[in-house]
């Protein structure tokens, strides 16, 4: 049916959902036209699911554990991989990042990619040693169309007040960096607020994560970053965890206002 081949089941878990997928259709002897009609898709979308170009998603699931009475393990796979760690962990990310209504963000090192300049982003992939830089830098940028959305998801951010003193790429990429946050913040569906450094320890110390709100079923995740990657944590007990964590941090942080004077304060400060 696909001139791809099926991803090795071992590779990572949706790997195992698109081989498994494509081991129940031929063992029901089933064409990709046919299983297509259960799932309410092409048949191509059907070969593009079995080679993993395509992810199945939770209604998917569903109408094949109801069609082939499979106990709900097509649902179980996918609530799985979406919610562990995925070799593949940007691609990963990404997806859910477009489907979020809410994104909240607590950035410690470095200005969050949804509001960074070219040339910011850029000096931060360079410091990376990455192989093809402007490959990156251009699915970075390319992540901040969700901004211009007609319906775009509420976006709050956290940040550190060290990062914003950071100089990544000069001070003058970084003056326009720290202009271009402000600019954003005034947006109604844009918050920015700033942990100042005189408040000392505080709860968002040990890292930056994400929270993020999704629709289609509903399912609210944490993605929390780590060296070469990150993990997703499920909506239950960890990712209220995080939510409170977040608002402890919350409560270190200045008012928008203020937020955006200490910002402009930190401009003017550079040289």
């Amino acid at each position: 049916m696909s001139h791809r081949p099926t991803p090795d089941p071992k590779s990572s878990m949706w790997g195992l959902i698109a081989y498994y997928l494509r081991f129940c259709r031929l063992q029901r002897k089933l064409t990709g036209d046919l299983l297509g009609e259960i799932l309410g898709c092409s048949k191509s979308t059907v070969s593009r699911l079995e080679t993993g170009a395509l992810q199945l998603e939770a209604d998917q699931a569903r109408r094949l554990d109801q069609h082939w009475d499979t106990g709900g393990i097509f649902s179980f796979l996918v609530w799985y991989a979406t919610l562990g760690h995925d070799p593949d962990w940007f691609r990963q990310y990404i997806d859910l990042e477009v489907k979020a209504s809410v994104i909240k963000t607590w950035q410690v090192d470095l200005v969050p990619g949804l509001l960074q300049t070219p040339d910011y982003a850029r000096a931060c992939l360079t410091a990376g040693n990455l192989k093809d830089v402007e490959g990156a830098l251009e699915q970075r940028l390319s992540r901040q169309a969700l901004l211009d959305r007609d319906d775009p998801p509420m976006l709050w951010f956290l940040l550190s007040q060290t990062l914003l003193e950071l100089p990544c790429g000069g001070a003058k990429t970084m003056r326009a960096q720290l202009a271009h946050i402000i600019d954003l913040s005034h947006r109604p569906n844009i918050g920015v607020r700033v942990v100042p450094k005189s408040i000392g320890a505080h709860p968002g110390l040990d890292g930056s994560f994400m929270l993020m709100t999704l629709t289609g079923p509903p399912m609210d995740v944490a993605y929390i970053e780590a060296p070469g990657g990150g993990r997703l944590a499920s909506g239950t007990a960890e990712t209220a965890a995080y939510a409170l964590r977040y608002d402890q941090i919350g409560q270190h942080a200045l008012p928008e206002g203020l937020s955006r004077n200490l910002i402009e304060q930190v401009m003017e400060a550079m040289q």
